[in-house]
């Protein structure tokens, strides 16, 4: 089902607006590395001087382009950004080795800079050796297209299986200046981001260095696309960049951050959530978003686990999917979930009426309101553990035949 047009997501929404972003040209082009009749090769180019954040995939099979930008990441400084669609360059050995550095030599050569200061992505098939001849063939042509608000293509050209085309932006001010975060992102199925997203790339014209970029991107993924799952896979892939072009012009900004950048902090969450969510709204398959808010944990982290227990249980999710109101299942992923429970002070609760508590149905329980509340397009979990203080909030999306149809057929 790659690359083949796919229904629209019921729960797809529109892109915004996305300004220029001082310092940064942007385009897309048609390689032909997988998908005939769409762009699926993507270029980012940087003004000198831009600065480079990153989290990846910590799934232990990694692609080539991960295992490069880790390599090169520490050098802290990035003039462009390649990222293809369609092969995912992943357990491809030596031969994706050299095409990560076949593709940062090409792109160094026309930007005018060391290949360590080109960061590569790819998604789409696993086990399939890159044609990287294909896409170094394409990027002359893609860099002297490069253009500002290429925005919305670029969303475009990262896409697989996705539906619909995920991008973000905010303002926030640093020192009295005003400056822009301006993001993009793929995922829709193996989603279970682990220190990372599937593909997302976000820049700002603010001028921070590394280290605190580095802080800011790992504290927001943390509570942002960390919280999202779709089928509990953690992709080979996952990728999540930040660039600062450094181009606005504020009060310079200490490498440890502080509060000069309490207001960019703000703005840079809530792009990452934006993201985050809409990974999760274009699930395969998906109907409906799920959000499953644990409270009473021992512990934050306990909290997570088991409201991600409870987001990547198939019986959970087939249940939102047929609208059944099955609080038993719910109890269930709690049990599974390893972390200190106790049935007889559970409480559960869909769409804020409280279904059970203290280890039984709630005296009185009517199913009406719960039910109604199931058959809309977002459905909301509450589940109280009656044990501490912890809590946590996780995304997820219901599990139909959509899922199957379209990973059935991936390949073909």
């Amino acid at each position: 089902m790659a690359g083949k047009d796919l229904p629209v997501s019921p729960l797809a929404l529109p892109l915004p607006e996305m300004p220029a972003i001082a310092g940064i040209r942007l385009g897309v082009i048609e390689a032909g590395i997988r998908y005939k009749g769409r762009a699926d090769l993507t270029m980012m180019e940087f003004a000198p001087g831009t600065t480079v954040a990153g989290v990846f995939t910590q799934n232990r099979c990694p692609g080539a382009p991960v295992e490069w930008c880790r390599q090169v990441l520490p050098g802290g400084t990035a003039r462009a950004l390649v990222v293809n669609a369609g092969n995912a360059n992943v357990f491809t050995g030596r031969a994706g080795r050299e095409a990560t550095r076949a593709t940062a030599e090409a792109a160094a050569r026309l930007v005018g800079c060391r290949p360590e200061e080109v960061f590569l992505a790819s998604t789409g098939v696993i086990g399939e050796t890159l044609p990287h001849e294909k896409l170094t063939a394409a990027l002359p042509a893609l860099h002297a297209a490069l253009a500002p608000a290429r925005w919305p293509e670029a969303a475009r050209g990262i896409m697989t299986t996705d539906t619909f085309p995920k991008a973000a932006v905010r303002t926030a001010e640093i020192g009295g200046t005003r400056v822009t975060i301006a993001g993009i992102a793929k995922g829709s199925g193996m989603i279970a981001p682990d220190m990372a997203t599937m593909l997302s790339f976000v820049a700002t014209d603010a001028a921070i260095p590394a280290p605190a970029l580095q802080a800011m991107l790992a504290e927001g993924t943390e509570t942002s696309f960390n919280c999202v799952t779709v089928d509990s896979d953690t992709s080979t892939s996952d990728t999540l960049m930040l660039f600062a072009t450094g181009q606005a012009q504020h009060p310079p900004v200490p490498a440890g951050g502080g509060e000069v950048l309490a207001d960019f902090r703000r703005a840079l969450q809530a792009v990452l959530m934006d993201l985050a969510l809409m990974v999760a709204r274009d699930g395969e398959g998906a109907q409906k978003l799920i959000e499953i808010t644990v409270t009473g944990a021992v512990s934050d982290a306990s909290a997570k686990r088991i409201a991600m227990s409870i987001a990547n249980s198939p019986l959970v999710k087939t249940a939102v999917a047929g609208e059944d109101a099955n609080w038993g299942r719910i109890v269930m992923a709690v049990g599974k979930a390893g972390e200190p429970a106790d049935r007889d002070r559970l409480s559960i609760a869909v769409g804020g009426t409280w279904m059970a508590r203290e280890g039984g149905v709630v005296p009185g329980y009517d199913e009406t309101p719960v039910v109604a509340h199931m058959k809309g397009r977002e459905v909301a979990i509450t589940v109280d553990i009656g044990l501490g203080e912890g809590r946590a909030r996780v995304w997820t999306c219901d599990l139909t035949h959509g899922y199957i149809d379209i990973n059935g057929s991936y390949r073909s």
